[in-house]
């Protein structure tokens, strides 16, 4: 009789096209991958799949096979999530997560896994939002926190939260006494996320008009770098005001008070739709948790009026 572990990996080598694949994805080798099919082949008494080169597809019967084992598979997860057995969430999740998130509360949900689910293990990505996107849909990764949500048919999404955008300065440039325009705001050079992320496009949207001087973009994938950057006066951070409570709080930098409004971020939970994610929808509905509670906590002296700014997803 098939067992789970045949039919997982059936499942997994059609999802992928390949045998490499599905090994690295189960984590174990080829010759075990092609252990395992060869067996299911012989219990069922067919041939499953067709190899033609490196791409490994279903025959008539593997199609057919399919759908019962993406049932049986889905069912078992189930059963397992409904019997409340921690311990079978097993296995590695990989995870990829734009920065903000690791500046709030990523660390909260590692440890709300360990204790919640103690043999699942995560590994873990911080990247931009359309390279993150980009390995999601690649199957390079199984969860993905993403400025969001991500539009593709096969992708499932869940909101976590949203974080405002604010004008962020060190006390030392004297900007904290009236409110700015953004003639006043271009005076000063400007400190971001990186090109193709949502925050970079925004700020050019905001100051590529023909009546302010040539912008003074200054772009960094560390987040590290660019609160830094503001800290020393090196010019003006347009970045979510959650990830410097702590800066804030100690005066190391202040939230200008402008008449510049810019739309909230919404970040989300992306994964593929397949039969077996229940534990990253456990996970993510984790995440949604820890990301409300956050939003809630996180407070400011000024939030701007909202404004529709359409850009591309980004960090």
């Amino acid at each position: 009789m098939a067992d789970f572990k045949a039919l997982e990996t059936f499942l997994w080598v059609v999802n992928l096209g390949s045998f490499r694949g599905a090994a690295q994805k189960l984590h174990t080798t080829q010759p075990a991958i092609s252990q395992r099919i060869a067996q299911l082949e012989h219990e069922v008494g067919v041939r499953l799949l067709q190899r033609d080169r490196r791409i490994a597809s279903p025959t008539p019967a593997g199609r057919q096979m399919l759908v019962y084992a993406e049932k049986l598979i889905g069912l078992r997860s189930e059963m397992m999530a409904a019997m409340g057995d921690r311990s079978a969430m097993r296995g590695v999740l990989r995870l990829g997560v734009a920065e903000t998130i690791v500046h709030t509360w990523l660390s909260k949900l590692i440890k709300q896994v360990n204790e919640a689910y103690p043999n699942l293990s995560l590994e873990i990505e911080v990247d931009i939002t359309p390279n993150l996107r980009a390995r999601l849909l690649a199957q390079e990764i199984e969860l993905a926190f993403v400025v969001g949500p991500l539009a593709a048919s096969d992708v499932q999404n869940k909101v976590l939260c949203d974080y405002q955008i604010g004008f962020l300065a060190s006390p030392s440039l004297g900007l904290g006494t009236e409110t700015l325009s953004v003639e006043d705001l271009a005076k000063h050079p400007i400190i971001t996320f990186p090109r193709k992320t949502r925050p970079y496009e925004i700020v050019r949207s905001i100051f590529n008009r023909p009546s302010l001087p040539p912008i003074r973009l200054h772009a960094s994938a560390s987040l590290a770098t660019v609160i830094h950057m503001a800290i020393e006066g090196l010019g003006i951070a347009v970045i979510p005001t959650a990830i410097v409570q702590n800066e804030l709080a100690d005066g190391r930098l202040q939230l200008l008070d402008t008449n510049v409004p810019i739309q909230p971020l919404t970040f989300a939970a992306s994964w593929l739709a397949s039969p077996d994610t229940v534990a990253i929808e456990l996970v993510a509905s984790l995440a949604a948790q820890l990301a409300q509670e956050s939003a809630a906590t996180s407070t400011a002296p000024h939030i701007s009026p909202l404004v529709d700014v359409m850009a591309p997803a980004g960090h």
